[in-house]
């Protein structure tokens, strides 16, 4: 059969325009009368043609190869079988005679007909999807495993995503938040899938039951939900592609920084960057199709300020700590064993008794850890002043070395009296900053003056707001008025009796 392109094109002109017969072109170049045909009936080699299906060995084991993938789908994905495997099944536990080779192929056609096949969507303005993802990055020196909060706009592709310690709920708030403050705007509808942060509970394919902390975050920015059905996440493809594309451009090389804020405050460069780019199919660039929702789509930003915030409730123990989230914060010891509201967002953990705010701790991440103020525990140190050198809140506490001289002073001078006078200067901290109460001590110490009433004085005379003359410029009416001399001869008579 000849397959030359060149000779079968050669062989067609020569016979096709007259220049040689069909006798002469078979004897010069030597082919059969039925390859002459296919070279005059064809432009060019048509190739090898199966005129009937040819027998196949792995036809009657096909049923067998199904039912082993599909009941695979069940299965963890590291125990699926492989195709050496279903092929070892195959020829050892059913008598197959063929290769492997024709069972790979098998099995590939297989997985490609059950793959799923998705339709287009079309994505109105004015509407978002929001997601969560991880990512690496190197913080403060240490490799962190962190959260990212994605939410992006599918009409313009803008994408706004913000990386927080963990994915919860005040990430969630927050994170809603900050993307509604990026984009100067709400989105109408948001797409969510079935996370527990937002979803209570299912209730059918469609309804939800969601959370609290959801319902105050829609009753704030007044924008509508709608969830995925469940393992569906195509219908938030948007967002999934959009994080893909965030990670793999705005976080490669893994960023090297000091806090999260300083990489939020850099992927927010990013996202606004990503503004300029123009999309294939599209006439005008990613920021001028953000205008256009802005300006026809987008709900305006409410006045009053929303904070993302987390309520709870839990009891002190008799260590003045509250439990929250694993970790433990102090508060008063006049507050243990009270109820106390706790009020956590990103930052930081407040906590509340009877509507006054009791306590303010930085947020810690970590698990299990504790958290003291050590001014909480001074008013129960006064009353055991034998546990200051001991107590686990105050062991990394550090003062200024005024106050250690003081206490050194007050000791000696008071002797066992002296640690409970100190304490009495420490509870000072309990209404004034401690740079004020070291300028106090100094001033205590330069003028021998060391008691806690003395050092209470002086804090309240420097504290004081110094007198000033009251000027008369600008007020030309009260130049007018005039005060007459005291005559004080008439308080003589008092004294001598008249």
């Amino acid at each position: 059969m000849i397959t030359d392109m060149e000779l079968w094109g050669e062989i067609r002109r020569r016979v096709l325009t007259g220049e040689i017969s069909q006798r002469a072109a078979r004897t010069e170049y030597d082919i059969h009368w039925d390859t002459l045909q296919k070279i005059l009936t064809y432009s060019e080699p048509p190739g090898y043609r199966l005129t009937k299906p040819r027998p196949s060995k792995l036809a009657p084991f096909l049923p067998i190869i199904h039912e082993i993938l599909q009941s695979d789908r069940n299965v963890h994905r590291k125990q699926r079988h492989t195709g050496k495997r279903i092929f070892e099944r195959l020829r050892d536990e059913h008598g197959y005679s063929g290769g492997i080779t024709i069972v790979q192929e098998a099995i590939r056609d297989w997985k490609a007909q059950s793959r799923e096949v998705f339709l287009p969507l079309r994505h109105p303005p004015g509407e978002a999807q929001v997601d969560f993802g991880f990512a690496d990055v190197w913080l403060d020196g240490t490799l962190t495993k962190v959260a990212l909060f994605v939410m992006t706009l599918p009409y313009s592709d803008a994408i706004f995503i913000q990386a927080f310690p963990r994915e919860c709920t005040e990430s969630f708030l927050e994170g809603h938040k900050r993307a509604f403050e990026f984009l100067d705007g709400v989105p109408q509808r948001i797409s969510y899938d079935n996370s527990k942060i937002a979803v209570a509970s299912l209730v059918g394919n469609r309804e939800r039951k969601v959370t609290t902390e959801f319902l105050r975050l829609k009753s704030h920015f007044l924008f509508d939900d709608h969830f995925c059905l469940v393992r569906r996440p195509n219908e938030k493809g948007h967002v999934e592609r959009l994080l893909d594309y965030a990670r793999s451009n705005f976080l490669v090389p893994v960023p090297r920084v000091a806090s999260l804020e300083a990489l939020n405050q850099q992927l927010v460069q990013c996202c606004r960057h990503d503004l300029q780019r123009q999309l294939r199919g599209q006439t005008s660039p990613k920021h001028s199709l953000l205008a256009e929702e802005q300006r026809q789509f987008l709900r305006p930003l409410p006045q009053q300020m929303f904070e993302a915030c987390r309520l709870g409730q839990a009891h002190a123990d008799s260590l003045s700590l509250v439990r929250f989230d694993t970790n433990s914060y102090s508060v008063p010891t006049k507050y243990a064993h009270r109820q106390i509201t706790i009020v956590a967002t990103i930052a930081e953990v407040r906590l509340v008794f009877e509507e006054t705010l009791i306590a303010r701790h930085q947020r810690d991440w970590g698990r299990e850890q504790t958290r003291f103020n050590p001014i909480h525990y001074l008013s129960l140190l006064e009353w055991k002043p034998g546990g200051f050198d001991h107590a686990r809140p105050l062991e990394d506490w550090d003062l200024p070395v005024c106050l250690g001289i003081l206490r050194r002073r007050l000791e000696a001078e008071l002797q066992s009296a002296g640690t409970r006078e100190f304490i009495k200067v420490l509870r000072l901290l309990e209404r004034h900053p401690l740079p004020t109460l070291k300028r106090a001590v100094e001033h205590a110490l330069a003028i021998d003056a060391t008691r806690a009433s003395a050092i209470r004085l002086i804090l309240e005379y420097q504290q004081e707001s110094p007198l000033t003359l009251f000027s008369l410029e600008g007020r030309p009416h009260l130049k007018l008025v005039q005060v007459a001399q005291t005559d004080v001869s008439a308080y003589q008579s008092l004294l001598i009796g008249g």
